[in-house]
Order: C-alpha cells, then sequence, then structure tokens
C-alpha cells in the first residue's frame, strides 16, 4: 500500500491536490461569506430552520499540492473558517467520504476548531439519502458537489437536493473526464444512464465529438432547469498551469438573490460558455 501524506502539523493524513484548488476554494470562501445576511435570516433569533453546509465527496479536510511542501485547507475547512468569519456559522454540518481515515481526519480537525459535523463514512448514493432526510425543509442549504470524476455525480443526487426549497449548489464538473472517458461513459449502462438519465433520447451520439459534448452538457442543464432550479448565467472555467482545461463550476440556485451572490463571487471576464 501505498504512503499516505500527512500534515506536520496535526500528524493526520491529507490529500494531494493541483495548485488549482486554491482558485476554487476562493470562491466558495467568498460565496459563503457574501451570503451571510441570507443565513441569518434563518438562524436563531431571527429564524429556525437554519443553515447547513453539505459535502458529499469531503476527503480530509487539509491538502498538499501537489510536488510541493504547501499545506492548505480542504473545502470543508475553508467553508467552516469563512462561516465563521463572517459572523454568521452553519447551524449544520454534514459530510462524507467513502474513506474512513479521510473522514476520521476530517471529524478531528472540524473538533479542533470547536465545530461539530454529522460526518458519514458511506457509498454517495447511501449518503444522500441520510443528509437530506436530517435537514429540515424550512432551512437554508449550500451544497458544495465535488467529485473527482462524472462517474459519482450521479444526478439523482442534485434531483434529491433540489427538491429543497432553499438550497444553493456548487457543482465540479469534470472537463478532462468528459473529454477523455466520452466513449466509455456514452456505452449502454455507462456513466452517463446515471449522469443524465435518458439522455439517448435528446443526444445524438453518432455525431462530431465536440457538438456531441456539447450537447450533452445543454441536455444536462436543461434538465436541472426541470426540477425548479436555475443554473446561473456563466460557466466557470478553471485550466491547469499549462491552460489545459480542468473542470467547470456550476453554481444551481432556485432564488434570485443566490444567483446576484454567485454574480458577485464569479469571475467577470471568466468563460461564459461551455467552449466547445
Amino acid at each position: 500500500m501505498a504512503t499516505r501524506e500527512v500534515d506536520p502539523i496535526d500528524g493526520l493524513m491529507v490529500d494531494v491536490v493541483g495548485p488549482w484548488a486554491s482558485e476554487k476554494h476562493q470562491r466558495l470562501s467568498e460565496y459563503i461569506r457574501l451570503a451571510s445576511g441570507a443565513r441569518k435570516v434563518f438562524v436563531p433569533p431571527k429564524g429556525t430552520g437554519g443553515a447547513s453546509y453539505i459535502e458529499l465527496f469531503s476527503a480530509s479536510g487539509r491538502s498538499v499540492i501537489e510536488g510541493t511542501s504547501t499545506y492548505i485547507d480542504g473545502s470543508p475547512l475553508v467553508a467552516y473558517k469563512a462561516a465563521h468569519a463572517s459572523g454568521v456559522r452553519f447551524s449544520e454540518l454534514h459530510f462524507n467520504d467513502i474513506d474512513q481515515e479521510k473522514t476520521d481526519a476530517l471529524d478531528q480537525r472540524i473538533r479542533a476548531l470547536g465545530g461539530a459535523a454529522v460526518v458519514h463514512n458511506k457509498p454517495v448514493d447511501l449518503a444522500i439519502d441520510d443528509i437530506v432526510y436530517a435537514l429540515n425543509p424550512s432551512g437554508l442549504h449550500f451544497a458544495f458537489l465535488d467529485p473527482y470524476n462524472l462517474e459519482y455525480l450521479s444526478f439523482d443526487i442534485i434531483e434529491k437536493l433540489a427538491r429543497f426549497k432553499h438550497m444553493d449548489m456548487l457543482v465540479h464538473v469534470s472537463v478532462q473526464d468528459l473529454q477523455r472517458n466520452l466513449d466509455r461513459y456514452s456505452v449502454q449502462g455507462g456513466v452517463f444512464d446515471k449522469f443524465e438519465p435518458d439522455w439517448r433520447k435528446r443526444v445524438n451520439p453518432n455525431q462530431a465529438i465536440a457538438p456531441f459534448r456539447a450537447a450533452l452538457m445543454e441536455y444536462w442543464l436543461g434538465e436541472i432547469r426541470k426540477l425548479g432550479t436555475m443554473p446561473a448565467q456563466g460557466v466557470e472555467l478553471v485550466v491547469g498551469s499549462k491552460g489545459q482545461r480542468l473542470y467547470w463550476l456550476m453554481f444551481v440556485a432556485a432564488h434570485d438573490l443566490a444567483q446576484k451572490l454567485w454574480s458577485a463571487v464569479r469571475n467577470p471576464g471568466g468563460q461564459r460558455d461551455m467552449g466547445f
């Protein structure tokens, strides 16, 4: 078994990430900061519904940038600290990862910061049911969906979260995964059948690669709109150090205020379409 990296500060395991992770975390932190006014309405003394933060692919809470000795907070700690600094904390934290060593490390790190989280160690299709069962239907919820690849981003996850009246989602969609595995994912019973069920009824797979990818993503966005929620205008394309296309950040919400807040966060000079 390969030796796992550990953080020299706390001795707990870390994840290895690319340098672009900090850019993603910056947007996450800024949105949470700007949304503090909205959270305040839902938590005591003004409200009773509560404000929750959800990650289904939470990892260990700390990371090391690949090829360096630079350690950074992972998204769960970024979110926790951003809410704390804003003056309006999340009233609930729900985390999940299939790797128990990671969830144990994350739980210890959240506790070391003075927080408490509900931490699951399950396949995502089981964890999502436990989490949505625990959420207050009257609360304000923010889910960060950050899977390693499309295989784990089944559409029913988004569908179950979108049933809540006040649910914002920030979704990481891997461009590299889509490009590298287009043929394998599009076979009968492949990943696309979970990522966007019934896509074959609307998308012709017998076309050039670029329009095929574009049609798949437009169909996916259309299915999200049918849930009564709306992908934000503009797509944030994150690129690597050599200009390689890595992933999109897709913000999804049903309410205008959340959309306006995300518009203030996203890079105004960034890419506004899928780029196919």
